[in-house]
């Protein structure tokens, strides 16, 4: 019985999308404190626009498209790099799709977080590299509907409907705002921490 527990619990997580560079629980500790608290800055001046997304990776795949093939199991893409089949699992909140039109690629720290911890006074060529930034953990391929329930929102305000996940999600936010050298509030860090604890 244990044998088949810890075989299914083996396929659930191996079907997980992992984006690289996630910090273990104690290096994501030791970046969390390591980080500028500060409040958040103002939004003036913010637009999508400024965090040129899903660049061309290599041929006609664009960033988007190198992620859910990197996050899905078996996937096939046409000429045009679009993915035509396969499955992907959403970690944040456990669901599985077989059309990529259900999936969004989310930011893990959101473009509009990092214009207020940093970003703001960045080039827009640094931007586009935070935006399309396959070698850490700040792109990950999940559901549409949660991700467009995140939208712009840090750790303190919302968290993956799934619990179990949560410590994976304190350590890809610290490892990116840690690569980044962007700032956190204090509310943030708290939630982070707490967070963390479940790991």
């Amino acid at each position: 019985m244990l044998l088949v527990v810890a075989l299914l619990l083996g396929t659930a997580v191996a079907a997980w999308a992992t984006p690289p560079g996630i910090p273990s629980a104690a290096t994501a500790r030791t970046q969390l404190n390591g980080l500028t608290v500060a409040p958040d800055g103002p939004s003036t001046g913010y637009n999508r626009d400024l965090f040129p997304h899903w660049s061309t990776v290599s041929g006609s795949c664009n960033t988007r498209e190198e992620v859910l093939k990197r996050d899905g199991t078996n996937v096939v893409v046409d000429t045009s790099c679009a993915a035509t089949s396969g499955k992907w699992f959403s970690p944040y909140d456990g669901a599985t799709w077989s059309a990529a039109a259900d999936v969004d690629i989310d930011h893990v720290v959101p473009l509009s977080n990092a214009w207020k911890t940093g970003a703001r006074s960045w080039t827009t060529s640094k931007r586009q590299q935070f935006a399309n930034d396959l070698s850490s953990p700040q792109l990950i391929a999940v559901t549409d509907d949660v991700n467009q329930a995140k939208g712009d929102k840090s750790p303190d305000v919302w968290k993956p409907p799934l619990t179990s996940y949560h410590c994976t999600y304190a350590r890809m936010w610290i490892g990116s705002k840690h690569k980044w050298a962007l700032t956190v509030n204090s509310a943030e860090k708290s939630a982070l921490t707490s967070m963390l604890g479940s790991c």
